[in-house]
């Protein structure tokens, strides 16, 4: 089910629905590299289009799949992250990036007031839809699915397979970590990315005002893009989830 948000007049977000009775929404902020019309990629952009900071490779069917193990409803973005950023708060000079690997993007470059304003909208719209959902669950567990380069020079390569990302939920999040640790995964808490510092923005901001529980997941994109081995993994995040759905 698509949502088109009303005054946009576009796609904000992706609803799959799931069983009534769950009290778990998906969400996934990086679903997509899709640019809806009127936008599309500059020629000097097309490198980045089909890369990570374009979207997460392999999210989306990573949240659809551990969306249907659980029976829970899932809520994908339907827009590039370089559009706007679905996982940035709003005020943040990161929520339209305007270089990528020291590169400019034109895609971005000097944006004025009412272009700015429509890709507020695109934000605003999956939000809406988001806030909608878990609303409607009242102290459940909202989930975000996100997926990491393997290496993001110059740092090293990146030693871990998950990352479980986390802010106010420090037991929930040890559960899921020990869990997917005990199934074989190697396992960061707060890594590659830290959940602390608005850097999981969306599942915080809705969780919060639900009176529910925020959790991320990062799954590295070698993982995430092969279907067999992401199959395992939806599995065993599946089975992890259920020591915190049951409270």
């Amino acid at each position: 089910m698509q949502r088109v948000e009303p005054g946009v007049g576009r796609v904000t977000a992706r609803v799959i629905p799931g069983d009534p009775g769950s009290t778990v929404v998906l969400t996934c902020e990086h679903a997509s590299n899709r640019l809806p019309a009127p936008w599309t990629w500059p020629d000097c952009d097309a490198w980045i289009q089909d890369t990570h900071w374009a979207w997460d490779p392999g999210a989306a069917d990573a949240t659809m799949e551990i969306a249907a193990l659980l029976g829970a409803t899932a809520v994908l973005a339907t827009f590039s992250r370089l559009l706007v950023d679905p996982n940035r708060d709003p005020g943040r000079a990161d929520l339209i990036r305007t270089r990528a690997e020291g590169r400019p993007l034109q895609l971005n470059a000097s944006l004025d007031a009412a272009t700015h304003a429509q890709r507020l909208l695109l934000h605003a719209g999956y939000h809406r839809a988001v806030g909608e959902l878990v609303a409607a669950r009242p102290g459940g567990l909202v989930f975000s699915v996100h997926s990491f380069t393997p290496h993001l020079p110059p740092d090293p390569p990146r030693w871990m397979e998950l990352g479980v990302l986390f802010d106010q939920a420090t037991a929930e999040a040890e559960t899921l970590a020990l869990g997917l640790s005990e199934r074989g995964w190697t396992v960061g808490r707060n890594e590659p990315y830290s959940g602390i510092g608005g850097l999981m923005y969306a599942a915080e901001r809705h969780a919060e005002a639900s009176g529910g529980t925020a959790l991320e997941l990062e799954i590295r994109q070698d993982i995430c893009t092969d279907p067999a081995r992401r199959a395992v993994l939806v599995r065993d995040v599946a089975a992890a989830l259920v020591p915190i759905l049951r409270g």
